[in-house]
């Protein structure tokens, strides 16, 4: 399709400003970078059955018509803010390396079907083959880091290898690539994490940097592959993109969270914990708690983590690997004799993990960790479990936190309405019914999704001199939780209420993420 005549203009009283958009890669870089820089266009979401371009000029009809030779679906302009528009230009196109802007500009389709859709002139093992397998490859993770993606999955199956981002904690299918490209593909990241490309049929691990953009930016890569079927399924980690973001403002707390976080941070010893299900930001809290703490003093900070997911300046960071010298036990038994002021321990994982922890902060550490429990209160009942005494954990343990995560709403498309008697019982609160809350229909600005990122859901148990008795009689986690509710600190349904009330998010986003009691 080529027809100028058949490309819409958007009729809106303000320009968009291309840097609140979520701009999808996928989408973007189907067309040629000269083309795009040259005449200042920048396709950037396929919503309601059209591809939404974003121009200084929708009057450009040429520029227009030689995007549009680049799509099956129709075009729809759009009036962008000239700075803004240049911005996003100049971010999505100016990383791009030789090898995949080649791939990405030579079919109509565009995305990742370029390399699908070349015409096998070559033995599969060719030199030819493996340089395209190589740009095809730096074409998906260009893509994934563009859509601030922190995973992708590769999964083959009968019909070839489906590819998918999660982002936001979500799934979201990017292309479906033909089962001739699967295994050049795999190949290529086994080659870059240093696995073992001759076997596929046992689960491998591996990691590798991968350096993009103009300005030498980096993002470390962890790759695992696992045996299936239709062949092995890989998926990619990205870890540490978002570091600039790891502060304890954009996480969401609300101000009294806020100040009770601050206060466990300024105590010269004693245990931080964060608990919660795998994916519920735990430790992204901890990083933006250390660096909170390095901002004030000079401090000697020590982590050990399975993996490192963020690097942090002025941080000793202690990667684990259970096939290398440097193991989680041996890490740990060596953490004391380095003279640390502050401990991080990825996870508490078994007794020896809580004893050494509650032992670092009885010879005056700060420890931050994280555990796997439901809630705040069950991370005392978790110590004990694991062997650490009652009395111990009332001396050490200043304050434990739930967490959830829930996705932002669009602030642009974001609408209010009454919170119904249904949605109040599934809370656990019947008295909130008729409460102001907001839902997103989706636009321009979230692509449609009418959501944007994501902030935390919080509980919080600080553990001061009032609580020790309690603690150190054995009371088990429901009579925790009744004491925390009788002195009204508000639980992580609490705290998602306020964040309905405020915009924040949606009643789904808080309806699968907090368990009602």
């Amino acid at each position: 399709m080529s027809d100028s005549s058949a490309i819409k203009t958007t009729a809106s009283e303000e320009n968009l400003v291309l840097d609140e958009v979520r701009i999808d890669p996928v989408v973007a870089l189907r067309v040629p970078a000269a083309l795009a820089m040259r005449r200042e266009l920048l396709p950037f979401v396929l919503w309601q059955g059209k591809i939404h371009v974003a121009c200084a000029n929708p009057d450009d009809a040429t520029g227009l018509a030689s995007v549009q030779r680049h799509f099956i679906e129709p075009l729809c302009a759009v009036r962008a803010e000239p700075v803004s528009l240049r911005r996003a230009l100049q971010r999505i196109y100016s990383g791009l390396k030789p090898g995949a802007a080649s791939l990405i500009s030579q079919t109509r389709l565009g995305g990742l079907t370029s390399l699908a859709k070349r015409p096998a002139t070559t033995a599969p093992n060719s030199g030819g083959e493996e340089l395209q397998a190589a740009a095809l490859s730096e074409e998906l993770l260009y893509a994934a880091i563009l859509r601030q993606a922190s995973d992708i999955h590769l999964d083959p199956d009968s019909e070839g290898l489906r590819v998918r981002f999660r982002v936001d904690g979500l799934l979201e299918d990017v292309q479906r690539l033909p089962s001739s490209i699967f295994q050049l593909l795999t190949n290529r990241f086994k080659v870059l994490a240093q696995m073992d490309i001759s076997e596929k049929r046992a689960p491998q691990d591996g990691g590798f940097r991968h350096e993009y953009g103009i300005n030498g930016s980096g993002v470390d890569i962890r790759a695992a592959t696992l045996p299936t079927k239709w062949g092995e399924r890989m998926t990619l980690r990205l870890l540490g993109l978002q570091t600039g973001e790891l502060t304890l403002e954009r996480l969401g707390m609300a101000t009294e969270h806020l100040a009770r976080f601050e206060a466990a941070l300024s105590q010269p010893h004693g245990m931080i914990l964060l608990t919660g299900p795998t994916g519920s930001g735990k430790s992204t809290t901890l990083y933006a708690g250390l660096r909170r703490l390095i901002e004030r003093e000079s401090l000697n900070v020590i982590t050990i983590e399975d993996p490192i997911e963020y690097e942090i300046a002025g941080v000793a960071q202690v990667a684990v690997d259970s096939a290398d010298k440097t193991s989680f036990d041996k890490a740990l038994r060596s953490l004391l004799r380095h003279d640390p002021d502050v401990v991080m321990i990825g996870e508490i994982r078994d007794s020896e993990t809580a004893g050494i922890a509650v032992k670092s902060s009885l010879t005056g550490h700060l420890v931050f960790s994280t555990l796997h429990t439901n809630s705040a209160a069950g991370a005392v009942v978790r110590l004990a479990d694991m062997g650490v005494e009652r009395y111990l954990i009332a001396s050490t343990l200043r304050l434990a936190i739930a967490q959830r995560l829930v996705r932002r709403l669009c602030k642009r498309c974001r609408v209010p309405r009454q919170l119904t008697e249904m949605e109040a019982r599934t809370l656990g609160r019947m008295e909130s019914a008729g409460q102001r809350v907001f839902d997103s229909p989706g636009c321009l600005y979230c692509g449609g999704r009418g959501l944007i990122g994501r902030l935390a859901l919080f509980e919080f148990l600080p553990l001061d001199e009032s609580w020790s008795e309690l603690v150190a009689d054995g009371v088990n986690e429901t009579e925790l939780t009744a004491e925390m509710k009788r002195r009204r600190l508000p639980t992580l349904v609490d705290d998602a209420l306020a964040k309905l009330a405020g915009g924040e998010t949606s009643f789904s986003e808080v309806r699968n993420a907090v368990a009602i009691w």
